[in-house]
């Protein structure tokens, strides 16, 4: 009888690498246990952050301007809210303002830094929205070909929408890949169309949207009326790329001529200091500084929007 316990205890004894990994989960456990304190952690403060930008969204949300900004984050397809938006402004604006009083030591060109700088934020949006827009018209075209194709094959709509969706290059897909999820979750293709075309400002996508809400309503040669389409959106790109080709000579100048006396008095002061501190501190260069910058940027103004021509 004992000799059969002592049979058994050996081939039932833990083996080594039954020992190593009991090691390894009891060092996983341990080293898990801090992680999830810290990640849940992480998550309530998170969700304060959220809090306090949903807050100071709600406060600004009373002003007419956040509207306009509301559709820009939309256009750009930014991750900031109103909040995140309006945050930054006011960072941009300390900091050029703080920089500008220490250079010039007046609380007047100060104020103007720190107003130009508020408005940084916001070129950059704009920025982003004209790339992100620019690249949607250049895929355009090829999309409405793809979408005649499909039809002409046989195709519904809403697959060549979803063939759109997986084979075309961004952000036109992503836009394609919600008309094509709203669809599925029930939405009307109508409406799903008008919301692309609220998130997106592109005279094309506006021209594809009507031609094919039209042809749904009164029928038609779907296939034929996309083809037009596309062919009439190529001709506009081309000829918009041919006139910014001769209008270049005119933007260039206006930026020359908008920044030169700024660069010029930039670097004068470095290689004199103090060569131009008459105009910062006497009151009549101050004023010529004013006359001078609001000249700059009237010019400025002018030249952009004669070179700015409409196709």
């Amino acid at each position: 009888m004992s000799v059969s316990f002592a049979i058994l205890m050996l081939y039932t004894r833990p083996q080594s690498a039954s020992k190593s990994t009991r090691r390894r989960l009891g060092s996983i456990q341990e080293s898990v246990g801090p992680h999830i304190a810290g990640t849940i952690g992480a998550e309530l403060e998170q969700a304060e952050d959220l809090e306090f930008f949903a807050q100071l969204g709600a406060l600004l949300g009373r002003y007419r301007f956040t509207e306009k900004l509301k559709v820009l984050l939309v256009h750009s397809d930014s991750t900031l809210g109103v909040a995140g938006a309006a945050l930054s402004s006011m960072g941009c604006a300390l900091a050029c303002g703080l920089t500008a009083l220490f250079f010039s030591h007046s609380i007047l060109i100060a104020a103007a830094a720190a107003g130009a700088g508020a408005f940084i934020p916001h070129l950059a949006l704009c920025s982003k929205r004209n790339r992100r827009l620019k690249a949607f018209n250049t895929a355009l075209p090829n999309a409405i070909d793809l979408m005649a194709r499909c039809l002409l094959a046989g195709h519904s709509m809403g697959s060549s929408i979803e063939l759109i969706a997986e084979q075309s290059p961004e952000p036109l897909a992503f836009e394609f890949v919600q008309v094509f999820q709203q669809q599925r979750l029930g939405l009307h293709f109508r409406e799903a169309l008008l919301q692309m075309g609220t998130r997106v400002p592109s005279r094309d996508l506006q021209f594809l949207i009507t031609a094919i809400l039209v042809q749904k309503e009164t029928g038609g040669d779907l296939t034929h009326i996309l083809e037009r389409a596309a062919y009439v959106i190529r001709e506009r790109v081309r000829i918009e790329g041919e006139v910014r080709t001769h209008t270049a000579q005119g933007r260039l100048t206006g930026w020359i001529l908008s920044l030169l006396p700024i660069i010029m008095l930039a670097l004068i002061n470095i290689v004199s200091p103090g060569y131009s501190g008459i105009l910062f501190h006497d009151p009549i260069g101050q004023k010529l500084l004013y006359a001078g910058g609001t000249l700059i940027v009237l010019g400025g103004l002018i030249i952009r929007k004669i070179v700015d021509i409409k196709v």
